[in-house]
């Protein structure tokens, strides 16, 4: 009797359990997309606080990273999930802190310069539900989100792209990937045991520069990014050719200014020290490139990138310019890691809020690839996507587009451009109180070279270089380059622009003392840009002084030079210079 009861009691537990269970929901893949089959409301939220190996706040103790996590429930079932992280140093709010003064007199060496003085004010706030979050959970995916060292519940110090937050940033994906510790909120260890370990990043502006950081890491288990106008090299979002440049339409920033701006921590005093330290070390007198910049240069460590890269920058953006993503493009073509760039006709903006549909399902095809290791061919897709100026897309097989060749254009006597060099030597005076486009109806503050009306459309892909010959009647001055787009009705838009200080003429890291009166070669890059010069329309080259939206702006008086016949830019024309003789002839 008693064995017959034990047999019936062990039924009694083995079926119920038998019978009752589901296997969890499982990721489904359909046309090269993983599906939504989760619930998204069925999720798990919880805070964790993840070990950082640095103590840049200098307190002793390793910095934290406030980390929140977002899965879907059916993670607690034994389903492993691979994970989108965003981090910001925005998250946690800002201070409001006064810009450098720009209205200032340009260094000359010896001399001494200006400097800044960043104060504090906070106005902080917690992290927020990103809008896609219901889309991304529910095709299987967790989401990270977390604040930034020096910000937010964080500890430690922000640094504008230093090498303490990169660390702070890069240590939520060693965490994902077992290699890190965390402790939740009641002080407990806490294991990412629902995870793949596989982890994207991505983001806007700052929060997409920090992808670019942290894939230059080499990291493993960060097997892709999504740098939406984001910086690539910090030396050129402040500095130009060893000018100091302003992020437009931001002047007066800097990266201490920006580093004190998003310290949001309650206790954001401790960072003090380590800010002043910034602003020593940015050199903001010389523009000089130096070891602060170049630790904040990720094109360095491009070749230690491992993640599958999706860019996307607007071609009108001014702030993050269209230099970071063109050169981190290149600099990961050669590194031949999967790549993917997507150019747009906004600003500082994401391709959502012109294609919201079609990026999103770009996102999610990438994601599939590269996080859930779904065979899409989105690899051998075209690598680049342009938005043309009438709103169009189009898909091409790489950037700048095969075919663009540069020519070599000359501004002439008398304000022609073309294709032969000018003689002769032209002047201008400096006027920064005035914009760019207030100075073009005004020749003594500017030189302006046009070539005849185009018979046809003219396309320009790639970055056009300014080689210039230019005495100066003082020891410092700015010089400015622009390509312009000149209308039948005079009116005129500017294509690209570069800017230099000729007393690094010779390298980025030293100032070279300008002698008055003596003519200097220069040679720069102004920004890339992919853009189509309409039939009727002329191309123009202006050069000027100060740019008042970019540059220091000095007292107005300084003299410039031009030789014309030492002076010109190449410009990549689609069709090279077959194709510029056939719309403007030489």
């Amino acid at each position: 009797m008693r064995r017959v009861r034990t047999v019936l009691l062990a039924a009694l537990v083995v079926l119920p359990l038998t019978g009752a269970h589901t296997p969890p929901q499982q990721p489904v893949f359909a046309d090269g997309e993983a599906q939504p089959v989760f619930d998204p409301a069925d999720l798990v939220r919880e805070t964790v606080f993840v070990r950082v190996p640095v103590d840049s706040d200098r307190d002793g103790k390793d910095d934290e990273i406030r980390a929140v996590v977002v899965r879907h429930r059916a993670t607690d079932q034994g389903v492993k999930a691979p994970v989108l992280y965003r981090i910001s140093p925005y998250f946690g709010g800002g201070q409001r802190i006064p810009v450098h003064n720009v209205d200032v007199e340009l260094h000359v060496p010896g001399s001494g310069g200006p400097e800044g003085n960043p104060n504090s004010g906070p106005s902080p706030r917690d992290i927020p539900v990103h809008a896609d979050e219901p889309y991304y959970l529910a095709r299987g995916y967790a989401l990270v989100y977390a604040d930034s060292l020096g910000t937010g519940d964080s500890t430690g110090c922000p640094s504008s792209g230093g090498r303490s937050e990169v660390l702070g940033a890069r240590s939520v994906v060693d965490w994902l990937n077992g290699r890190a510790t965390a402790r939740d909120a009641d002080n407990k260890p806490s294991i990412a045991s629902w995870t793949t370990g596989k982890t994207a990043m991505m983001g806007l502006s700052y929060n997409g520069t920090l992808p670019n950081a942290v894939a230059a890491t080499g990291v493993q288990g960060l097997e892709a990014i999504v740098p939406i106008a984001a910086i690539s090299s910090w030396y050129d979002y402040y500095r130009a050719n060893g000018a100091v440049v302003a992020a437009a339409p931001y002047q007066g920033e800097d990266a201490d200014w920006l580093a004190t701006r998003v310290n949001s921590r309650a206790d954001r005093e401790i960072c003090k020290p380590m800010l002043e330290e910034l602003t020593r070390q940015q050199d903001r007198v010389t523009g000089d490139y130096n070891r602060f910049w170049d630790e904040r240069n990720y094109l360095k460590d491009a070749n230690k990138v491992r993640a599958a890269t999706l860019i996307a920058h607007g071609l009108k953006d001014w702030n993050v310019k269209t230099k970071q993503a063109a050169q981190w493009y290149s600099a990961l073509k050669a590194n031949r890691v999967p790549l993917k760039l997507w150019w747009h006709q906004g600003d500082h903006e994401s391709p959502e809020s012109l294609r919201k549909d079609e990026w999103q399902k770009t996102l999610n095809r990438w994601f599939t690839r590269y996080l859930f290791g779904h065979r899409n061919n989105v690899e051998a897709e075209p690598r680049v996507t342009i938005q043309r100026e009438d709103g169009t897309w189009v898909n091409e097989i790489d950037w700048p587009t095969p075919g663009s060749t540069d020519v070599s254009v000359h501004p002439k006597p008398g304000g022609a451009l073309g294709i032969t060099r000018g003689t002769g030597v032209e002047k201008l005076t400096d006027d920064a109180t005035k914009k760019l486009a207030q100075l073009i109806p005004e020749p003594a503050n500017r030189l302006l070279y046009t070539t005849p009306a185009a018979k046809n459309a003219v396309r320009i892909s790639g970055t056009t270089r300014a080689e210039l010959r230019i005495a100066f009647d003082r020891p410092a001055a700015n010089v400015t380059v622009a390509l312009v787009d000149r209308a039948p009705d005079g009116t005129t838009k500017v294509i690209t622009r570069g800017w230099t200080d000729p007393q690094n003429r010779a390298r980025l890291d030293r100032t070279d003392p300008v002698k008055p009166g003596e003519p200097y070669s220069l040679a720069f890059d102004l920004q890339p840009m992919d853009y189509v010069v309409p039939a009727n329309h002329a191309l123009g080259l202006v050069l000027l002084s100060s740019d008042r939206e970019h540059t220091l702006r000095p007292k107005p008086g300084t003299g410039l030079a031009v030789h014309l016949d030492r002076t010109g830019v190449s410009v990549p024309v689609l069709g090279g210079r077959a194709a510029f003789e056939t719309a403007f002839g030489r």
